[in-house]
């Protein structure tokens, strides 16, 4: 299975690792075309020449074709790689905004796999949500989702503009991590740690609170009950942010961020 990736910048470099360290694709049947020169970028024990700054005929004798350049770069690209592109690739867009019928009319094809992976796939930690348009057949998504899953874990919908929600909870989700774990750290190095100590305690917390959960049927509803003891230090807590009604401050800010999703891809649409 032979497949092309176009665009070697995080996305085109995590998948390209992916692929090789699973072992799911041979490194020689991988090939990226970028306009940007690799220098020190890792190439994942792929052949220089399997890499190109132009596009030819034969580097088009693949299966699979992922879009992993930037939106606004779409369009210059599909003006200078339409002839080559036929009707049986699959073709895996990991654009924002960019539509499936956009990616249809614009490299006149019809099998397009439209995906929102977040950052930690770079870690093959990552959360997909991918949608298709319907001349992918079921064995097609099947192969689809086994090379995504090389990245982490992956959910398939059926309506595209759920796309929008996913970039608003997980693509975006890790800043709110980040976020909320920055405040932990203030919070604790004003109680008297150091820097690093705070982020150990910090870091450890979430990783531990994370596959506790992943590894148990409670609800996080049910351990926020075993962690919190009445009239205790968690309730202390916990009696603020319900205060301050921080779920809510939580829900509008990842509302935003869908609002926000939704007019970078209207903008995207020409």
């Amino acid at each position: 299975m032979k497949t092309l990736i176009i665009g070697y910048g995080n996305m085109g470099q995590t998948y390209a690792n992916s692929f090789v360290s699973s072992r799911f694709i041979l490194p020689s049947d991988i090939f990226v075309l970028t306009r940007s020169p690799i220098g020190d970028k890792n190439k994942y024990t792929i052949m220089d020449s399997n890499f190109y700054s132009k596009p030819i005929d034969s580097l088009f004798e693949v299966d699979i074709i992922i879009l992993a350049v930037k939106p606004q770069d779409f369009n210059a690209l599909a003006s200078d790689i339409r002839s080559y592109i036929h009707e049986e690739h699959l073709i895996l867009s990991v654009m924002a905004g960019v539509t499936i019928e956009s990616i249809q009319e614009k490299l006149g094809c019809s099998k397009v796999i439209r995906s929102m992976p977040n950052i930690p796939t770079q870690i093959g930690l990552g959360m997909t949500v991918f949608t298709a348009s319907s001349q992918v057949d079921r064995k097609e998504l099947f192969i689809i989702q086994n090379l995504i899953n090389t990245t982490g874990k992956s959910i398939y919908i059926d309506k595209e503009e759920m796309l929008n929600a996913t970039t608003a909870v997980s693509g975006s989700g890790p800043a709110y991590v980040f976020y909320f774990m920055n405040a932990m750290i203030q919070a604790a190095m004003h109680l008297g740690f150091s820097k690093s100590e705070a982020e150990f305690l910090v870091n450890q917390t979430f990783i531990g609170a994370v596959q506790l959960q992943n590894r148990s049927d409670l609800s996080h509803e049910q351990w926020i009950d075993k962690v919190a003891s009445k009239k205790g230090t968690t309730e202390a807590a916990l009696l603020v942010f319900n205060d301050k009604e921080l779920n809510k401050v939580i829900e509008n800010g990842i509302l935003a961020a869908n609002s926000r999703a939704e007019e970078l891809g209207k903008s995207l649409v020409k």
